[in-house]
Parts: structure tokens; sequence; C-alpha cells
């Protein structure tokens, strides 16, 4: 009776353990979360790229391979800019997803509703840090939101605008490097968030010797003499200018009087110095993300990671006569925008209509990790997934660093306007553009033959059309807490 009783409790028993284990085989594996590199360069416009100019002589295999394995927004803009310092407003709604006139350390003069309190905590890495991510940032010191990259667990920021390995682009490429290196040996399974800055193109562009050879540039010095001519710097942007044709509104400003190799000087052996210079520190940019892409190959990892690629802002370099980033011509007020990654069809291009406050919303979606309830920016996911060709109609743009008013842009499908009230009003003109006959922002000095390819402001053909888009720029100004008016609107 003993035995019958051994036997008949064993067998249930064995047979539970044989349930179990066909159940655990059949329990669906839990989905691996994504990762997420962020690359941000400052001061590139998306011109100099081939992925957006295929005349371009800038080599950058690697980001025109995440194009070709991606998506690229042709239509994505970074707002705008209270502040000289074009990138201090454009990294901060980078990193809150908030729109121009709601951040933090915008002014006290302005009087809309303050930021939410204790912001910082709502912003990129401390969203994701409470997600169970891992997050590492490497970029530039200063010009940006400080309270929010101190959330990152780890920071190694400086300034890197030189033209050797540690005092150059090379040097942000190494952190990532050793980042990567410490998961590798510590077998971490966290995913991770990785916000991959640099220092340059930004001035002063001093590039490796190599590559300064390659565009044929030099680190020029002398104020007194212009830099050599040679015939392998990048020629001249199809909309150059030798000087604007009017004033910008914003006296003795840095990025047009003062930056070395350069200074006032808009002549052409200045300007394709500066772009040879400017394409090697982007192209040195291309050969460090090579790097890191190889790494995330090696430990597994590239397949399971978005890559974002942009820049805070663009930049001029003697498109319009101008050299820096105060304006709103679409070489300065786009940016590049290219993102890979699972699931993401290959070769993509679509419009997008994006600021760079959508990025926020946009990693948030990709990650399946609610967005914060401070952010105004729209997710990009629905564009990602080819559901949606843009996420808004209307883009607004402004730049109000120097002289008040500023400046003020709006642009609705082809048709673009861009407004300047500086100089306590003895500066007060318009420009209506039509960018699909017009995508260079040609004006009568360009001296073009085709009667779409100049500012139409003027021309009373369009007088309803400049009439629309007046009113439009008025509701966008309203609608984002604007808080000036221009010479020839209502006060509201």
């Amino acid at each position: 009776m003993k035995k019958f009783l051994k036997f008949v409790v064993v067998i249930p028993i064995a047979s539970l353990l044989f349930c179990n284990c066909k159940n655990a085989k059949t329990q669906p594996k839990e989905e691996k979360r994504p990762n997420f590199l962020f690359v941000l360069v400052d001061d590139q416009s998306p011109f100099d790229l081939q992925v957006y100019d295929p005349k371009s002589i800038l080599e950058t295999p690697n980001i025109s391979k995440l194009a070709e394995d991606g998506l690229v927004l042709e239509s994505a803009y970074h707002m705008g800019s209270w502040s000289g310092a074009v990138c201090t407003p454009s990294r901060h709604m980078i990193m809150s997803g908030r729109t121009l006139w709601h951040l933090p350390s915008r002014g006290k003069q302005f009087q809309n509703p303050n930021p939410p309190d204790s912001l910082e905590n709502q912003t990129m890495a401390a969203v994701f840090n409470s997600a169970g991510y891992k997050t590492m940032r490497t970029c530039k010191m200063g010009n940006s939101y400080a309270a929010a990259n101190a959330q990152f667990t780890e920071v190694y920021d400086a300034t890197k605008r030189g033209g050797t390995e540690e005092t150059g682009s090379a040097w942000h490429a190494k952190q990532v490097l050793g980042y990567l290196d410490r998961r590798n040996s510590t077998q971490e399974e966290d995913p991770f968030l990785i916000y991959f800055g640099f220092s340059h193109p930004h001035d002063v562009r001093d590039g490796t010797p190599e590559l300064l050879a390659k565009y044929g540039a030099t680190n020029h010095k002398d104020k007194e003499s212009l830099p050599p001519a040679n015939s392998k710097q990048p020629p001249l942007q199809d909309n150059y200018l030798a000087a604007h044709p009017f004033f910008h509104g914003h006296p003795n400003l840095r990025d047009e009087d003062k930056v070395s190799g350069v200074w006032k000087n808009r002549d052409e052996q200045t300007v394709r110095n500066e772009l040879g210079r400017e394409y090697a520190c982007s192209e040195n940019i291309d050969i460090q993300i090579g790097k890191v892409l190889k790494k995330l190959e090696e430990m597994g990892e590239l397949d399971n990671t978005y890559i974002i690629y942009t820049s805070d802002h663009g930049m001029s370099i003697g498109r319009h006569g101008l050299m820096g980033k105060q304006n709103l011509y679409e070489h300065t007020w786009r940016v590049p925008f290219i993102i890979k990654g699972p699931g993401i069809t290959a070769g993509k291009r679509l419009k997008g209509n994006s600021y760079l406050l959508d990025i926020l919303p946009t990693l948030c979606d990709l990650a399946g990790i609610p967005q914060p309830e401070t952010v105004e920016g729209i997710s990009l996911k629905p564009v990602i997934e080819g559901k949606k060709e843009v996420v808004r109609e209307v883009m607004y743009g402004v730049y109000s660093g120097g002289t008040k008013p500023g400046m003020r842009s709006v642009k609705k499908g082809d048709w673009k306007l861009i407004k300047y009230d500086t100089m306590d009003g003895t500066v007060r003109e318009t420009q209506l553009f039509n960018l699909a006959e017009n995508p260079n922002e040609y004006l009568a000095e360009h001296k073009r033959t085709k009667e779409m390819e100049t500012n139409l402001a003027a021309n009373p053909k369009f007088a309803s059309k400049l009439a629309e888009m007046e009113a439009l720029l008025l509701d966008q100004m309203e609608q984002h807490d604007d808080p000036y008016r221009l010479w020839n609107q209502s006060q509201h």
C-alpha cells in the first residue's frame, strides 16, 4: 500500500513539472526595448550635405548611409531664437519639447506664463532615467539647458573645436566609445539613450590638417589679408551674395563681424575658404559617427538602435551675403533630420513639417514611454511609420536676438513670408517666396531672369497671397505667445 501511495504522489508532481516546462517554452519572449543614439552637430545647414544638395562636394558617407537606410525629413526647422546665441533656445527646445516663448532662461521682459516648476525633471534624460534607461551625454559646454543636461547619468561635456584627436570631434566620439566599452564589460542589459553632441562645425573651424588640405582650406588668421585661393575649395553657393541688401538689425553681431578667418569679409576667396573649413569639420564628424556605428554593430546593438541625426540650426557662410545663423532663410532656419532604426522603411523622404521640439515626444513614443505633460511638441511617429506626410500644416519662425521686434517668418505649402522690423523701425522689409519655384530664395540682387525667382512681396499679382500670409503670420504669433508685434500688425 505504501508503494502504491508513493507512486500516485510522484506522478502528479512529474506531470506538473512537465506542464510548467512546456508552458515556459510557449511563453512569448519579452521584446527587447530599443536603444537611442541622438546625434547633434553644432551649426550645420542641411544644404552642406549631399543628402539635401547632391551638388555638394562634402563627403559624409556615414551620414549618407543613414539616409539611405532610414528616413529623411525635407522640412525640419528649429523654430527660432530670442538670443544671438541661437543654439541656446534651440537646445532648450530639444531637451524640453517646449515652444520658443515657453522656455526657461528667455528673459524677464516677457509677460507670458512661466515654464512649469522643476521642468528639468520632465526633460529628455530625466524621462528616460525614470523608464529604466541608462543615459549618457557628451557635447560642447555652455549655450544649453544646464539643469536638463545634469539629469544624464553620465556627462562628459567639453568644447572641442580643434584639429587634433584630443581637441576636436574625435574627443566626443571617444567618450561614447568608452561608455559602450564599459557597458560591454559589465554586460549591461538596460537599454541606453546616448546624446552624442559635437562642438563642430561651429567656428572656430580648425579642421584636421588632412581634411583642410582635402578641401583646399587654411586656418586664416590675418585680418589684413585674404586667404589663398585654391581650386579644391567648395564652390560658392547659388544664393551667394557679397552683401545682404539691407541691414539684418543686430548691431555688432559676433557671427557677422568677428568670426576668426572671416570677420566682415564676404569676398569669394574668404567665403570659399571658410566653406572648406566647414566641410573639413563636417567630414571629421562623419568619420567619428562611423566609429560609433561600427562599435554598435560589433556589440550586436545596431539593429536595435534608433539613430537620429540633426543640427541645432543651419548656417549661412556666404548665402545671401550673411555668415551666421541669425536669419530665417531656409539655409539657416531649416535643419538636417535623418532617422534610422527598427521598423523604419529604408530610403524614404517625407516633409514632416517638424520642429526640433518634436524630438522629445518622438523618442518617448518610439520607446513606449509616456511623454511629460509639459511637452508641446508633436510626436513624429506617424510620419516615421508612413501614416502621415506632415505633423502640422504651418511653420512659424523667429529671430529677435537683435533689435526688437526682429524677424518673423511663416510658411505654408510652397509659400513663405519673412518680415523684418528692426533698428527702431528704420529697417522694415517684407519678403514673399514661392519655394517650389524659388527654393534658393533668390532676391533681386541675384539677378535671376524667371519671374518667380525673386522676392514677390511687391508684385501686384501676388497681393492676395501676401495678405493671406500676413494674416497667417499674426495668427501664429498669437498662438505661440509671441510678445511682440510688427509695424503693420494690429495689437490684439
